[in-house]
């Protein structure tokens, strides 16, 4: 019989600045060798519950503590921080915050050179644990210089090296692109079953994480536990939507087809589900919900011209780009980590100079214009939040760029307070920005753009981190926006994002671009999905299985549905 490593008793806890508890009455044991994810909305407590597993929660954050934690049977009360980080290992969302080390080598070998462990020791541990999550061939390379999967087994292997048994990860997918993070899932479920790790998770992306088998599911919203069950047993009920989770897409498509879904299915497992009794239901909706497409002719705002760029004239970063984006165009630019989709928004905005080609704004080469001509035009919110902040309090980062302009306060406080509202800030209007979690800073950053009206926004990984509640609300009102005549370039690893939100996919992979199509026939295309790292949704998979003519057809019809179903749904 496995022992519990993990026991939550009556536990609640309460920051010193909060008039309620963030965790109440929480009852919950972990035992050995599980593999646990934990979902819920922001604000549901998860992070909070997390930050109780590392020692966060008392010693870095003030609060009231009650009730009991034991971890391997110790009293987490009793110990210190030192003493809890011998037992739990974590990786954090934002791996830049976890580096160190002026290498890999070095960043991995840190908590050894603490413990003073004989220099022979420390680099064949060093050695071991790097190839055990294949970074070996990176030990000699900054950090700071790798990719975001290279990253996040940096920080793995750097908390591995202390043969941790329990592993906890806080959004381990989210500067992921999809082919990165169906490894990054592949790997954790490798150390569960053969290091026998006791994994807990944190993510938000949950079809992602079933990519590998969870034994339980817990489902938090305002601070109580709402489900433990198994992922089966939960994806059978409604509870995800209800409480603003985002179901896999697979399983939410059965259910807009009005499958019965109660049966012995286990859903959980996608390439073991037995579509057969499915198969008539899903082609009647297929059918039922086929939209004409009408061709849209637009202007072209921006215009990409044999554009190339490199640092190094041997390595090419970009190779002859040739695309347009159309005056009120809402596009993608999907591929994999350090396809060069990040810079190719930076020569949009000046940051560099094409090594050749041209870039034209309304019809006017841009190579003369400056940064500060370009941004009043062109607006980019950057990927890592901490690169875009520079002031300590929420309400003067979002007004910053307000004030350069010298807009009176009065109209300066009225966009302000409009765009928080917007982005789900408000009631945080006077909080110190140290205070957010990275997907609230995410949200800042967005808030201290979108307050200047731009003509066109690009946004790199705009719902990294965010919540489906919180991606929702943010996607709609860049729909809005968008609406209103706005041109939205987005840079992202989001496959739903890309299918639900965007008209037009540009793929960027080994230096070209490879396609300029619809988001459905891209993820349609398995070649293409394969060359840039992204991923086949399960909506494909599923019309493949059931043996639809045209497997693209069942994505554009569950789009179709849960767009009208979404509108339907918002208030008028």
């Amino acid at each position: 019989m496995k022992q519990p490593v993990i026991q939550f008793t009556n536990f609640s806890y309460q920051y010193r600045v909060q008039a309620e508890p963030t965790l109440k009455n929480i009852n919950l044991t972990i035992y050995e060798g599980e593999k646990i994810l934990i979902v819920g909305p922001s604000g549901s407590g998860k992070s909070t519950l997390a930050h109780t597993l590392n020692g966060l929660i008392p010693f870095n954050t003030e609060g009231k503590m009650s009730g009991s934690l034991t971890i391997n049977g110790k009293e987490t009360s009793s110990l210190s921080i030192f003493e809890i980080s011998q037992m739990v290992g974590t990786v954090l969302q934002d791996p830049d915050g976890q580096f160190i080390g002026l290498t890999v080598a070095e960043d991995i070998a840190f908590s050894l050179e603490n413990r003073c462990v004989a220099q022979d020791t420390m680099i064949q541990k060093v050695v071991d644990v790097a190839q055990l999550v294949e970074i070996d061939n990176y030990l000699t390379m900054a950090p700071h210089a790798l990719s975001g999967g290279q990253k996040q087994r940096t920080s793995l292997a750097g908390v591995m090296v202390d043969d941790v048994d329990i592993l906890l990860f806080d959004e381990p997918l989210a500067s992921l692109d999809p082919a990165a993070g169906k490894t990054a899932i592949e790997l954790i479920d490798s150390l569960s079953k053969n290091e026998h790790k006791t994994i807990i998770i944190v993510e938000h992306r949950l079809e992602d994480v079933l990519h590998a088998p969870i034994d339980r599911i817990i489902v938090m919203d305002k601070g109580e536990i709402l489900a433990d069950c198994s992922p089966n047993e939960l994806l059978k009920t409604n509870l995800l939507e209800e409480t603003g989770i985002r179901e896999p897409l697979y399983v939410s498509a059965l259910k807009f087809a009005g499958c019965d879904l109660q049966e012995e299915h286990q859903l959980d497992v996608f390439p073991q589900l037995n579509v057969v009794p499915f198969k008539e239901k899903l082609e009647l909706f297929t059918e039922n919900m086929k939209e004409t497409q009408v061709k849209d002719e637009r202007e072209p705002i921006l215009e990409f011209n044999h554009l190339s760029f490199s640092y190094d004239p041997a390595k090419p970063l970009l190779k002859d780009i040739n695309f347009k984006v159309n005056k009120g165009d809402m596009i993608s630019i999907v591929g994999r980590n350090g396809a060069g989709k990040s810079t190719l928004s930076k020569l949009i905005c000046g940051f560099y100079k094409p090594t050749k080609g041209s870039i034209t704004l309304n019809g006017k080469d841009l190579v003369n214009v400056s940064i500060k001509e370009r941004s009043n035009s062109i607006g980019i919110v950057m990927q890592n939040p901490n690169q875009m902040i520079s002031k300590a309090m929420i309400y003067d980062e979002v007004a910053l760029a307000l004030r350069i302009q010298g807009l009176p306060e009065d109209e300066i406080k009225e966009k302000v307070y409009a765009t928080l509202k917007v982005c789900g800030l408000y009631p945080m209007r006077n909080w110190p920005i140290s205070a957010l979690s990275y997907g609230q800073k995410k949200r800042v950053t967005i808030a201290s753009i979108l307050v200047t009206n731009p003509e066109i926004l690009i946004l790199d990984e705009p719902t990294a981190g965010q919540d489906f509640k919180h991606y929702t609300e943010l996607m709609e009102f860049l729909k809005e926006l968008n609406e209103q005549g706005v041109t939205i370039i987005m840079i992202t690893h989001d496959m739903h994002l890309m299918l639900e939100y965007t008209s037009r996919c540009i793929v960027i992979a080994n230096n070209h671009l490879l396609e300029d199509s619809t988001p459905v026939k891209v993820l349609s295309n398995p070649k293409l999905v394969s060359a840039a790292s992204l991923k086949e949704t399960s909506l494909y998979q599923l019309a493949v299985r059931i043996g639809l003519s045209a497997p693209e057809a069942l994505t554009e019809s569950f789009i179709h549905y849960d767009r009208r179903r979404r509108e339907s749904c918002q208030p008028h």
